[in-house]
């Protein structure tokens, strides 16, 4: 059984998230504040968080920040509907994916299945016999998960990792931004949907510049991505 850590106040909202993922086969633990969950995040005891954003002692984009330093665990965000500012901030500091409040418990249940197919894949003995991926001075392995740059290890999120593997993997292509999402958070984009465009935005700072100073990765406005070829 599959363990989720939800770092949220509503009590309420807690015992009933209990019961509904039970009935889907995953254990979930809830923590009302922010410091309780920290430390919980960081136990190794649960392989997703649901992370909400007002929360007392340490609010939500706080302790996803805390997180990043230390953990890759993949976290939703719960945001309030139309706070975009949320959203982005919580892709900004880490987060793979967010969802926003009030929702529908079949649409959390569908994003977090969503996660844990990625997860799945990404732990699949065939991606671990990988070979490794290598475009210049970028090396990444499948089998560790693992990614660097002139030998240093780049600290990527899980979201991060995907995107970079399937850019990687078409080498000088256009690779969709549905194709990403797929790879990297494991469903398709919804409508509005900023994800992948933060999680570019964030690989690429984490990438740096190339040895003649342009960028790693390619936009092609309203099409997609490309990792450029060496």
């Amino acid at each position: 059984m599959k363990s989720v850590l939800l770092i949220d106040d509503d009590l309420e909202l807690g015992e009933l998230l209990k019961e509904y993922l039970a009935m889907e086969g995953f254990e979930l633990t809830a923590v009302q504040d922010g410091k309780t969950g920290l430390e919980q995040a960081l136990s190794g005891n649960y392989s997703l968080i649901l992370l909400d954003v007002m929360l007392p002692k340490l609010n939500g984009f706080e302790v996803l920040k805390e997180l990043r330093r230390k953990s890759s665990i993949p976290v939703i965000m719960l945001t309030a509907r139309g706070e975009s500012v949320d959203r982005v901030l919580g892709l900004e500091h880490g987060a793979d994916d967010y969802i926003p409040k009030p929702y529908h418990h079949h649409e959390l249940m569908a994003r977090i299945k969503a996660l844990f197919r990625r997860i799945d894949m990404s732990s699949d003995p065939q991606a671990a016999a990988s070979q490794l991926l290598e475009v210049g001075e970028l090396v990444l392995n499948p089998a560790t998960r693992s990614a660097t740059r002139s030998g240093e290890e780049l600290p990527l999120t899980g979201a991060e990792f995907g995107v970079l593997q399937c850019l990687m993997e078409h080498v000088g292509e256009l690779v969709d931004k549905d194709t990403l999402s797929l790879a990297a958070l494991g469903r398709q984009l919804m409508a509005y949907d900023r994800s992948i465009d933060m999680h570019v935005s964030n690989l690429r700072k984490k990438l740096g510049k190339r040895p003649d100073d342009s960028d790693w990765i390619k936009t092609v406005r309203s099409r997609g991505y490309l990792l450029v070829r060496v």
